[in-house]
This record gives C-alpha cells, sequence and structure tokens, in this order.
C-alpha cells in the first residue's frame, strides 16, 4: 500500500493539528506547507503564524475572477474532524485511503484500452457474473488501501466471496463494504462505472488481539451505516459521499492537482421529475403492480405529457443521474429474480443513505424502507426503487393499490 503525506499528517489528533489549505499558483505550496508544519509539531510544538501568508495568497489577480477558497476532500474531512474534539482521526484516515483507491482506479480506468485492460480475467465474482480484468484490478486496489490505513478491521467485497479480515489490525474499529467496479459489463464500451461504498462502526466486544470478527458482525440494516458513498468514473471521477445525520456532498477529482474539489455542497433532491430509469427489458417478468406503474408513466391517464426513460446500466451512472435531476431509478425484484439483483449490503443500503440524506426516498420491492432491510447473508440481494420523495410514494400507492 503507498503511503501518502495524509498517513502521516492525519496521525495526529484534531486538537493538534490546525489545518489551513492554501492554493498557490504551483501545488507544491501545499506540500512544502504541510511538511514545514509537520515539523514544526514535531520539533517545537509551536502553531505557525499564517496570518501574512493567508493575506498574501488572498489578494486578488489582476481583474480574473479565480476561486482561491477550494475545498478539498481533505480539507472537508478534517473540517469535519475539528466539530469533534474527542476524534482518534481514525475516521479521517480511513477515508484518506477510501479516496486513494478511487484516485487509483480512475487512473486504470481512463487507460484501460491503452494498457490492455479491457476484457475478461478468465474468472467469476461471487455472482456468477464474469470478472473484467479491471474487476480484478480494482477489487486488489480497495484491499490494498483498507489494509494499508490500519483503521479497516474487515471488509465485504461484490468480488470476493468471503470476508477478508486484517488480523494485523485487531484494535481497527471500521468494517468498510463496497462494490469496488460497479457496471463493469459496461467498461469496454466507454461508458460509466462506478465504486459504491459504505462504513460500519464495530462494537467494541470485537475489538483487540484476542476477539474475532466475521460476517455475523456485518449483518446489519443501513441505519448503521456511518458513512457511505460512490464514485462514478465516467467523463470526469464524481465522489459523493454523505455521513450519518450530515448532508449530502459532491466532489470531483481535479486531475492536475490530484485532489477531489467540492463542486455540488449540500446535494438535494428535488420532491418530484418525470424521468425514470428502469430495464424495461424484464417487464415480461415483473410483478403485475410494476407493470402498472410504468405503463401509467408512459401513458397518463389525464393524458398529459409522458415521463421520460433514461437507463444507462450502470447504477452508479443512473443514480447520480437521478440525484442530480429528481425521478426514480428502479430495479424490482422479479418472477426471474424473486429476491432481486442488486446486493443490500454494498449497494442498497449505502445509496438508500445517500437518497434519504438528499430528501429523497428508498424503497425494496414489498415497500419496506431499505435502509432497515436486514441481509440475511453479506451478499443477499433485494429489489429497489430510489428517488425523488413524492415519485417513490406514486410508487408505494400503486403497490398498496393491488395489494389491499
Amino acid at each position: 500500500m503507498t503511503k501518502t503525506p495524509s498517513h502521516y499528517f492525519y496521525r495526529f489528533t484534531s486538537s493538534d493539528v490546525n489545518c489551513f489549505f492554501l492554493f498557490d499558483s504551483t501545488f507544491y505550496f501545499l506540500n512544502c506547507f504541510l511538511l514545514l508544519h509537520l515539523l514544526n509539531l514535531l520539533l517545537l510544538h509551536i502553531p505557525l503564524n499564517l496570518t501574512s501568508l493567508i493575506m498574501a495568497s488572498s489578494a486578488p489577480v489582476g481583474a480574473e475572477n479565480i476561486n482561491t477558497d477550494i475545498v478539498t476532500l481533505s480539507r472537508f474531512f478534517t473540517e469535519e474532524q475539528i466539530k469533534y474534539p474527542e476524534a482518534s482521526g481514525d475516521f479521517t484516515l480511513l477515508c484518506h485511503a477510501l479516496q486513494f483507491s478511487f484516485k487509483s482506479i480512475a487512473y486504470y480506468i481512463r487507460r484501460a484500452s491503452l494498457i490492455n485492460l479491457t476484457g475478461l480475467a478468465g474468472s467469476s465474482n461471487t455472482t456468477g457474473d464474469d470478472q473484467k480484468k479491471l474487476d480484478v484490478i480494482g477489487n486488489d486496489i480497495f484491499i490494498s488501501a483498507m489494509r494499508g490505513s490500519g483503521k479497516c478491521r474487515i471488509v465485504v467485497s461484490e468480488e470476493e466471496e468471503e470476508v477478508i479480515k486484517f488480523d494485523e489490525h485487531p484494535d481497527a474499529r471500521y468494517a468498510v463494504v463496497c462494490d469496488p467496479i460497479d457496471g463493469s459489463s459496461n467498461l469496454d464500451a466507454g461508458v460509466s462505472v462506478g465504486t459504491i461504498f459504505g462504513i460500519f462502526q464495530l462494537p467494541d466486544e470485537v475489538l483487540g488481539p484476542n476477539k474475532s470478527v466475521g460476517p455475523q458482525d456485518l449483518l446489519h440494516p443501513g441505519t448503521s451505516l456511518v458513512a457511505s458513498g460512490f464514485t462514478m468514473y465516467g467523463a470526469s471521477a464524481q465522489l459523493v459521499i454523505t455521513m450519518r445525520g450530515g448532508g449530502v456532498n459532491g466532489f470531483t477529482l481535479e486531475n492536475s492537482l490530484g485532489e477531489f474539489i467540492l463542486t455540488h455542497p449540500n446535494m438535494q433532491m428535488p420532491p418530484s421529475r418525470s424521468i425514470y430509469s428502469v430495464n424495461e427489458g424484464n417487464s415480461k417478468y415483473w410483478d403485475e403492480w410494476c407493470n402498472a406503474y410504468f405503463h401509467s408513466l408512459k401513458y397518463p391517464e389525464d393524458g398529459g405529457k409522458p415521463y421520460s426513460a433514461r437507463y444507462i446500466g450502470s447504477m452508479v451512472a443512473d443514480a447520480y443521474r437521478t440525484l442530480l435531476y429528481g425521478g426514480v431509478f428502479a430495479y424490482p425484484a422479479d418472477s426471474k429474480s424473486p429476491k432481486g439483483k442488486l446486493r443490500i449490503l454494498y449497494e442498497c443500503a449505502p445509496m438508500a443513505m445517500l437518497f434519504e440524506n438528499a430528501g429523497g426516498l428508498a424503497v425494496n420491492s414489498r415497500m419496506e424502507r431499505l435502509m432497515e432491510v436486514v441481509p440475511e447473508h453479506i451478499h443477499d440481494k433485494s429489489g429497489v426503487f430510489l428517488g425523488s420523495k413524492d415519485e417513490v410514494q406514486k410508487i408505494i400507492d400503486m403497490y398498496n393499490k393491488y395489494h389491499k
């Protein structure tokens, strides 16, 4: 696992570190400042007086309209940590390992066609899907990043049949669940794919050198998630993250800086939008009520304008568009897949947390709140309906109409 400066910098608690993020004409200024401040903490333990530097860095540059108050993902995590004086910095360090894995995966996806990373790897994942070469690489990157963080005790990945335990870190209190590359069947066509993740905090009873942790410690509903999010790899890499009880924030990877920059703060979904996203090729297998619902969108009884259909075939891409513009994303359970196709632990629950914190709703095919569904095993599946509050309520109403 490659160690970045953040791994060392964030080993200090929030009370020890006063962080300032300044951007000059070169990115090297930030690296130099972090190094100087780190040496100051280690040798002198005297806070640096940066007033003059701040004044200089914020001076106007001609008549150009340049935003110099850039919020990076690193700065965002640090400012969140400072809100909690008791914070140890473990969660922040784990999140830095996460963003390192996202940047690495984005790097390989951009170059996949040029360095022979397209096509099949000759193996299959937990659900029998053929693995792409990038599935394997993305999975390895993610697991290595979590191991290297020193703050993750156990990982569940779509690409691994069993949980992965890091016994070398018995006191690590976080568990991470992920789909390293969702929508990988689209990779060779250059269609957007993504990484979905969720973070759980383990109870004290399983921490320590003589304690064991296993799959049973992860079979919890989405309401137990500490944080969740996804990164979409498309025209640009877009990271969307939320924390328990918090808002939803979107970041865009600025490749020249190598930093995720806050571009979509406090994301909120519109309450309704006439857009739906579903694979209608499966309509033959849908329940009657489900067919009736989507028929009502295309042929409104009042003669109004029908809904627009938008479907990419990658959950991250479809969900991200729905999160931004509103509407509904659906992957219903059906007669072919009675339990659904999407995995509860590392696809449904993390997405449900994002949508709820952005003002939307998320339910399964029995109209149960998706955040409260408890998986029976780590790769358990569910039907899913995510979207704007009013749009998902219409789905619930249609279901209830057929189940009186």
